[in-house]
């Protein structure tokens, strides 16, 4: 998944950018609103981790100029305050859910999987089907009676790929849902992550197929 970072401190920019990469998410910090609306421009997030106080403005005015846009990438408020009407107001405003420095670092990416998991309307993190079960919080394929290991870039494109089976994802959109902009990346590089994964489906019904000149997909056999 693709995340965009919004937050002034370079230490935990740093610090959450490189948690989040270990579990397969591609990271791009913004330190400013100004450049939050440069990256939004420019490349579809999964998800907004957004600080409240930033050098040029406010997040929850940022926050209530993207909803009237009707931009409905989900939105982690992180806030140094502890006050219950300050934040329930940033929920009313449009957060999906907010957490208070300082934070534990599981908790904030338990935080960002239960989110996902809302956006996609999915309230179990397993997800059935043709013939395996993918368990994203355990990070295991399930095949018959074999349970398979998942590393976190092999996790996340099977993530991609589940979230609409049947429809062709290019090697670039891909790219751009795996990766930060701070990560050189080839098209070789799909290319072994797609291998590594349909190794991981082997003896399930399912086939990541490959269209040449388009990209890949997920369907059943």
């Amino acid at each position: 998944m693709r995340f965009l970072l919004v937050e002034d401190s370079e230490d935990l920019a740093r610090a959450v950018a490189s948690r989040l990469a270990m579990e397969g998410h591609g990271v791009d910090h913004a330190a400013t609103l100004a450049d939050a609306r440069h990256f939004l421009e420019s490349v579809p997030y999964d998800l907004i981790l957004l600080d409240i106080s930033l050098p040029d403005g406010d997040g929850r005015d940022f926050l209530v100029r993207e909803r009237a846009a009707r931009r409905d990438t989900p939105v982690i408020m992180m806030t140094a305050s502890a006050s219950v009407s300050d934040r329930v107001g940033t929920l009313d405003q449009g957060a999906d859910d907010y957490i208070t420095k300082p934070f534990d670092f599981g908790e904030l990416q338990a935080r960002c999987r239960a989110v996902l998991r809302r956006h996609a309307g999915a309230a179990d993190s397993r997800r059935h089907f043709a013939g395996f079960v993918f368990d994203a919080l355990a990070a295991t394929v399930t095949v018959g009676p074999e349970t398979r290991e998942l590393r976190a870039r092999e996790l996340r494109l099977l993530e991609i790929l589940l979230s609409r089976p049947g429809q062709a994802y290019s090697k670039a959109h891909l790219i751009d849902r795996l990766f930060s902009f701070d990560e050189e990346v080839s098209d070789n590089a799909i290319e072994v992550y797609v291998g590594r994964l349909r190794r991981k489906l082997e003896g399930s019904g399912a086939r990541l197929e490959t269209l040449r000149g388009v990209g890949y997909r997920l369907i059943p056999e």
